[in-house]
């Protein structure tokens, strides 16, 4: 018994050394790596923050990635993108929790190519739809504008989202089996 309870909180660290570094190569990627999709909404920037953290909810399950959604959009909030402030933070946790939870939860039913490819349409289905109605509700408290001006930039914003997204799931496609011996191996 004594052996087991070792062998897991050995486990536990190692998992949680792992997580660490998933969320640094996040905040890392979006340091270097932010470009605007749409010149006409140069704010509206790609970056590739959530392919580590979609890695580690592949990896570690749905509850993981929330964890490493959090952590990741605070230590960003007030790093790297400051800017943005609790608004940054809040949307960065929503867009990203709400791919996270929907593409962890079908991968984490079915661990085939074919469950990942649908987990990861689905997560990124679901992230342009949720942001659709939070930008309609946060944006025009945080920013003061009026939800018109926010209903007239949906396009940008839906596609962005979808864009944005669709890219990171992309990648996370290509990359995770190569990585996932890494992260399971104990």
């Amino acid at each position: 018994m004594e052996n087991t309870m070792e062998t897991k909180r050995r486990w536990s660290t190692v998992r949680l050394a792992k997580m660490a570094m998933l969320v640094a190569i996040s905040i890392v990627l979006v340091a270097l790596i932010h470009v605007p999709i749409f010149p006409a909404v140069a704010f509206l920037e790609y970056d590739p923050a959530d392919i580590p953290i979609l890695i580690g909810t592949f990896a570690f399950g749905p509850v993981a990635g929330i964890v490493l959604t959090v952590v990741t959009a605070v230590i960003q909030g007030v790093t790297v993108s400051s800017a943005s402030g609790i608004y940054g933070i809040i949307m960065h946790i929503i867009a990203t929790g709400v791919l996270v939870t929907v593409a962890g939860c079908i991968y984490y039913r079915k661990k085939t190519r074919k469950f990942a490819i649908i987990a990861l349409l689905c997560g990124t289905a679901a992230m342009t739809l949720v942001m659709i109605g939070a930008n309609l509700v946060i944006t025009p408290y945080f920013m003061g504008v009026p939800a018109g001006v926010v209903w007239q930039l949906m396009p940008f914003i839906a596609g962005f989202n979808a864009i944005k997204a669709g890219i990171n799931s992309l990648v996370t496609f290509v990359c995770y089996k190569r990585l996932s011996g890494f992260l399971h191996r104990q």
